[in-house]
């Protein structure tokens, strides 16, 4: 049920993006959790979309008010929360470093866009895991395969856009920790293996590569994602910021060269 549910939200936003987009979209795409083995109860839908032009104001107003009223955080009704890229393709084809985002949307922005202030188009080195994620899924919604029309993002490249964001995620440690912690599990294991997972399958694999003392932060996490817990930190919070530090340290503890992710 909730698969179909989901199927049924991503064809109102593909709606959505071809009423303002037309003939425009080069492709559409899913990735995150739906790309990369299913979808949790907290997961977002995630869809990335190429256009061949940029978006006008009016265009990115009319996107943002449409996908106000098909997200909902938290998830509930068969309705999720909604992250929703578009990129120019010429921004991102040939890849260059930062590239330009033309257009997001997530329900972290929602307050901006009730206001009318509509985040317009910059650099965004997020691209870089994006980008990968969109390549390694391999799920067009239309279009072309992925690989048609983007370029691959050098190891470098994704290294420095994954670790760069990664002193802002802590200091969200305390207040979103699920998010946080398996963030960091999903970094180290996409920059140590060249493989980006799910988020549960990232934390399977740091918790098969930290110390015992860790354990239980990561773990607790993975269980709240995958529905089997309740979100609490009170007994754990002396834990956190050891946990953090480790996950940071192995990360860190790395050479990265600048082939591409496969």
């Amino acid at each position: 049920m909730a698969e179909e549910s989901a199927g049924t939200q991503t064809e109102t936003v593909l709606g959505l993006v071809r009423d303002v987009l037309g003939a425009d979209v080069v492709g559409a795409y899913l990735h995150g959790s739906a790309a990369l083995g299913g979808l949790r109860p907290h997961s977002d839908l995630d869809v990335f979309v190429v256009a061949s032009r940029p978006m006008t104001g009016t265009e990115r107003r009319t996107l943002g008010g449409g996908l106000l009223g098909v997200s909902r955080y938290p998830a509930r009704g068969g309705v999720r929360p909604v992250e929703l890229t578009v990129v120019v393709q010429s921004a991102v084809r040939p890849w260059r470093h930062p590239p330009e985002r033309e257009f997001q949307y997530g329900e972290w922005l929602r307050g901006e866009f009730e206001r009318g202030q509509v985040p317009p188009p910059m650099p965004d080195a997020d691209l870089a895991p994006l980008v990968t994620m969109v390549l390694l899924a391999d799920r067009p919604l239309l279009g072309p395969p992925p690989a048609d029309v983007l370029d691959p993002v050098p190891r470098g490249d994704l290294a420095r856009a994954m670790t760069g964001g990664i002193s802002d995620l802590l200091d969200e440690l305390e207040t979103d920790t699920r998010n946080v912690v398996l963030t960091l599990a999903r970094i180290w294991s996409t920059l140590a293996t060249g493989e980006i997972r799910s988020k549960d399958a990232a934390a399977d694999w740091a918790l098969d590569r930290i110390p015992d003392e860790h354990r239980p932060v990561l773990a607790r996490a993975r269980s709240i994602y995958l529905g089997d817990e309740e979100e609490r930190w009170d007994d754990l919070l002396s834990r956190l910021r050891p946990h953090a530090g480790y996950v940071v340290g192995a990360i860190e503890d790395r050479d990265y060269g600048d082939s591409p992710v496969s």
